[in-house]
């Protein structure tokens, strides 16, 4: 990463990856509200975030596996629009089962842009410099989420729709902005008769448990799992247990962001070069584990917040600590890794929803008991893969 252009083609990168995470942001306050209008509540909202990880888990080891054959910018550039044109069919709906295909079609377009991104870093940045771009990648994605919550809540005010129509905007002038002054980084030249054989899901599934990174992308999934049970349903939570407005929710949210844009910007690299990435995944999984419980006994909107920031910050460190863990191990297949880990993150992000969504209509503490539990058996799963590592290291 030391030379200009790589510094702006990351410059680039994080720029593409704020606009698509603060167009999923702005949404956020305003989701209780607009499925009001549909009379749908939890179990919809939770149908909703599975069916946008559901669309990531399919098409996201495609979007790896095309981006090492002919790049990452092309790949990036079509996510954008499909995930700005999806943003418009949302905020348009006038049926439930248009708001379903909408979403689906923004899990498309987030399947094309964040494996490829991933790859790209891996692309630009040496071994050593890895965390530090992986860093920055995700500092750009909590700035997203951080910004969006806060412009959404204002522009709601508007109208209901019109926070999709801006994020629709911001996705396409992205897009074009791209076409002219991102570069494509061309993935690692393959000696004749050595290219792999295009492969569906199931085959890449398969594959991947053989990796050496294998253990981690298990770790992504559970982590994914217990972290969608907290974003899914914290809007709605505060909404109907505190009577919390937009305003509040999206300041729940911003803060949160804020906290993790700081630390993924200017303490991640110095903690994977102290720590190693692995003390900092297990210690922010006992963390956001402590968090997600302490919700159940806090009250009022400080609380909350505080809380709620302290999670966010822990989830801030976690991915990009297991995605620049995953890039050291892959080799010259970034983008088939970056694809493999979206994947099964997406399939956290599936399920934790949809359940999520389900028990919250039970009863609203539920999902972050679930949750609790969910982030421990994550915790358990890296601190014995760690343990293992270490005593292969003494043979």
């Amino acid at each position: 990463m030391a030379t200009n252009s790589n510094r702006f083609a990351l410059y680039v990168l994080m720029f593409n990856m704020f606009i698509a995470m603060s167009g999923i942001g702005l949404i956020i306050p305003i989701m209780p509200a607009y499925l009001d209008t549909f009379g749908a509540a939890g179990q919809v909202l939770g149908l909703l975030i599975a069916m946008f990880a559901f669309a990531q888990f399919l098409f996201s080891p495609i979007a790896g596996d095309l981006s090492d054959k002919f790049g990452r910018k092309y790949l990036i550039i079509i996510g954008l629009v499909i995930f700005g044109l999806s943003q418009l069919m949302f905020g348009l709906a006038s049926e439930l089962w248009v708001l379903f295909l909408a979403r689906f079609f923004s899990g498309l377009g987030s399947a094309f842009l964040v494996p490829p991104m991933m790859a790209f870093v891996a692309d630009i940045t040496t071994v050593e410099d890895r965390g530090k771009g992986m860093g920055l990648l995700g500092a750009s994605m909590s700035l997203g989420f951080m910004i969006g919550p806060a412009i959404g809540g204002f522009l709601a005010e508007v109208s209901l729709q019109f926070p999709f129509y801006i994020a629709t905007t911001a996705a396409l002038v992205s897009a074009t902005i791209s076409v002219f002054v991102l570069p494509n980084t061309k993935p690692p030249i393959v000696e004749p008769g050595m290219e792999r054989k295009r492969e569906n899901i199931y085959r890449q599934m398969i594959r991947s448990t053989k990796m050496p990174y294998f253990i981690m992308l298990i770790v992504m999934l559970v982590f994914s799992f217990g972290l969608a049970n907290f974003q899914s349903t914290i809007a709605l939570y505060v909404d109907k247990k505190y009577g919390f407005t937009p305003g509040e929710i999206a300041v729940i949210i911003t803060a949160g962001g804020f906290v993790g844009v700081i630390v993924q910007t200017f303490v991640i690299n110095k903690l994977f070069k102290r720590f190693g990435e692995m003390k900092v995944i297990l210690v922010n999984l006992i963390v956001s584990a402590l968090a997600m419980s302490a919700v159940l006994f806090v009250d009022g909107f400080w609380p909350i917040l505080i809380v709620a920031s302290v999670f966010f910050t822990a989830a801030s460190l976690l991915r990009p600590a297991i995605n620049t863990l995953i890039s050291k191990m892959a080799g010259n297949e970034q983008g088939y890794a970056a694809g493999m880990n979206n994947a099964y993150m997406s399939l956290g992000n599936m399920i934790g929803p949809a359940l999520a969504g389900f028990l919250f209509d039970v009863n609203m503490s539920f999902p972050y008991i679930a949750g609790t539990v969910i982030l421990m058996i994550s915790f358990f799963i890296a601190y014995a893969s760690q343990k293992k590592a270490s005593a292969a290291l003494l043979v």
